[in-house]
Formats: C-alpha cells, sequence, structure tokens
C-alpha cells in the first residue's frame, strides 16, 4: 500500500497572501524592504553569474501576461506576473503574481510564492537601492506622480533607505492621492498632496513616476526637470507605454537593469538603439561612475528584472524559519521507486 503519510512526501513551502502579509506585519514593511535591497544589491554585485534573457511576454490588447527567468547556477526562480490597466475599472488588480524558487541540481522547487504584495515591496526596495547610488547627496523631498498600488511601499522604502522626510504627492485620480495620504498619515513623512504634476515636482530633489495607462503619455515634460535631480522612472514598462519626454532623457544620465530587455520596454523606447546607458550593477560594482555632480540628472529607467524577484524570493525563503508563516504542499509527486510512477497513482485507488 501506497504510504500517504504528508512527512513522507516531497513538500514544498507555500506562502500564501495571507501568509505574507503575516510576515510583512511580522518583520515591519520598512524593514523588509530594508532586507529584500540588501539581497537585491548582492545579486546585482554577482550579475555576471546570472543567466539573463528579457522576459518572456505575451500582450493583448488588455494587457500582457508575462514570465521572469534567471539562475544563479544554484537556483533557478522565475515569476508569473500581468498588468492589465483596465483591470482597476473592473474591480481587479492591475498587476498580480506569483513566483517559485528551485534546486538546478535536481530540479526540485523550494519554494512556492505569491508575489502580488512581495513584488510591491521588491520593486520600492530596488528604486530606493538605486537612488543610494544615483540621488542626490542630502536629497529629503520626493516627488510621487502616480499614486496607485505601489506609492506607498516607494514612499516608505525612499524614507527608510535613502532618508527622504517629505513626499509631495500627485495623481489625475485624486482619491487615488487621498487614499495614499491617508496611508501615509502615520509614517512620520511630511505629506503635502498636490493640484498638480508641476506644483508635485517644484522643490523635489526625486521625482518617481508611476502611473498606469499602458500608452505613450507625457508625465514629466522637459521644462519641469531641474538640474541636479534624480529621475526614477517605474511606470514606463511595456513596449508603446512611456511617461517621459523625449527631451529629459536626451538631458539625462541613464541607468537601467539589463539593456535588451529595458531598450524593449522602458523609456529608452524613445531613442535609438544604440543610445549610451549605463547598467546599474556596473555601478553598483564600481566598473563606472554614477551621479558624479550636483548638477547632473539621473533617470533610471526601470521596468523590473527577473534577478529582483530571484532577490526577493532567496529574502522570503530565509524568512519561514524566522516567522513560520506557510504551508507545505504536496506538489511533487515522489513515489518510493521514481521509475514507477504509474505504480504510484494505480495503488492510491484503494487508500484514496
Amino acid at each position: 500500500m501506497i504510504n500517504l503519510n504528508p512527512s513522507a512526501m516531497a513538500m514544498v513551502p507555500f506562502v500564501s497572501v495571507q501568509d505574507m502579509m503575516k510576515i510583512v506585519n511580522s518583520i515591519g514593511p520598512r524593514q523588509m524592504m530594508r532586507e529584500i535591497c540588501a539581497y537585491i544589491e548582492a545579486d546585482f554585485a554577482r550579475w555576471p553569474l546570472f543567466d539573463k534573457t528579457p522576459r518572456i511576454a505575451t500582450h493583448s490588447e488588455e494587457g500582457v501576461i508575462e514570465l521572469m527567468p534567471t539562475s544563479d547556477g544554484e537556483y533557478y526562480g522565475f515569476k508569473y506576473v500581468n498588468g492589465h490597466p483596465s483591470n482597476m475599472a473592473r474591480g481587479f488588480q492591475t498587476v498580480t503574481a506569483f513566483g517559485v524558487l528551485a534546486r538546478v541540481s535536481n530540479g526540485y522547487p523550494v519554494l512556492f510564492s505569491e508575489m502580488t504584495v512581495l513584488t510591491a515591496l521588491r520593486t520600492a526596495a530596488t528604486s530606493a537601492m538605486a537612488a543610494k547610488y544615483l540621488g542626490p547627496k542630502g536629497a529629503r523631498t520626493m516627488a510621487l506622480i502616480g499614486n496607485g498600488a505601489q506609492c506607498e511601499f516607494q514612499a516608505l522604502a525612499f524614507q527608510e533607505i535613502v532618508g527622504i522626510t517629505a513626499v509631495r504627492l500627485y495623481d489625475v485620480d485624486a482619491q487615488a492621492t487621498h487614499k495614499a495620504a491617508k496611508n501615509l498619515e502615520n509614517s512620520g513623512l511630511d505629506v503635502m498632496i498636490c493640484n498638480t504634476a508641476e506644483a508635485a515636482v517644484t522643490g523635489a530633489d526625486i521625482i518617481t513616476t508611476c502611473t498606469a495607462d499602458k500608452q505613450n503619455a507625457t508625465v514629466l515634460t522637459d521644462n519641469m526637470v531641474g538640474s541636479g535631480v534624480h529621475i526614477n522612472a517605474i511606470g514606463g514598462d511595456c513596449p508603446g507605454k512611456t511617461e517621459l519626454h523625449r527631451d529629459i532623457l536626451l538631458r539625462s544620465d541613464i541607468f537601467v537593469e539589463y539593456q535588451p530587455q529595458t531598450r524593449i520596454e522602458g523609456e529608452i523606447q524613445a531613442l535609438d538603439p544604440d543610445y549610451p546607458v549605463t547598467e546599474l550593477w556596473q555601478v553598483i560594482t564600481g566598473q563606472l561612475p554614477g551621479r558624479s555632480s550636483d548638477r547632473q540628472i539621473t533617470l533610471f529607467d526601470s521596468v523590473g528584472f527577473a534577478t529582483e524577484d530571484f532577490s526577493a524570493l532567496r529574502y522570503v525563503r530565509d524568512q519561514l524559519e524566522r516567522t513560520g508563516h506557510h504551508i507545505d504542499l504536496d506538489l511533487l509527486a515522489d513515489p518510493d521507486d521514481p521509475r514507477d510512477l504509474f505504480g504510484m497513482v494505480n495503488r492510491a485507488k484503494g487508500v484514496l
């Protein structure tokens, strides 16, 4: 008779949405983003070890569904993620995701996790990590243009990792701005609601753009960007979707995660294919300079890359013993005789 004792089966840790929320609240969102940032930075520092490919995307009129795979030779990870801007009007999330981390040596998964919440955390952590290297020294004020699901994560990550003390909020949807302001009211940040994008960027050291419409838009015009600022552009993240006027790019030193992907999906879609940009890992490892003058405009053209998800999954796996917030899934068929999968199924008739 087949042994159906769960302890004898190949169980895989599973982090549900509820589990992830428990992990976040157990550790604290600021601390968690700071710790995820350290994992991402460590993986960027060993960038050449990773298998890298632009995400595998299936586009439709409604949105996009993507797979984002990578491996460091020891572990393999991927994320399934969608991006459907019209979902909000229909009562659905714009972005949902889940991810898997597996051991390369035998191909067995070691973690299966929700990644809707985790993607928000790792995106904000990555933005703040880039700003550590690219932002002006002593930056204290950030403009947040686009106050949807990512907004509060960005504000708290920049507060924790960069030292931002004030945020200036603007969204074409005033309800989104008031939502963000309410969520941040006990954060310790000085929160200002602005009626225009121009008002939001006035006096800002860092400008974050994070809008959802799937179109070539002009969220920032050239006259809105003064010298010395850092632009954290995270809303232009698929073909045909940008946020910045082309002239801003021509005035900026541009930094990206992975050129082959960003040239398809990022703000640099608007530039010639050979326009020079710097990959962020080169700055982190000291191979190329980041910010070099007070008047320099730096632009992080971020579209999100698979290594960041890999880092976030590694981090979550390392927290499971610390927090205990997960369940074990009977996900893998594991017969006593690896050659006798049919026999395992056949013998189960008498016990299931």
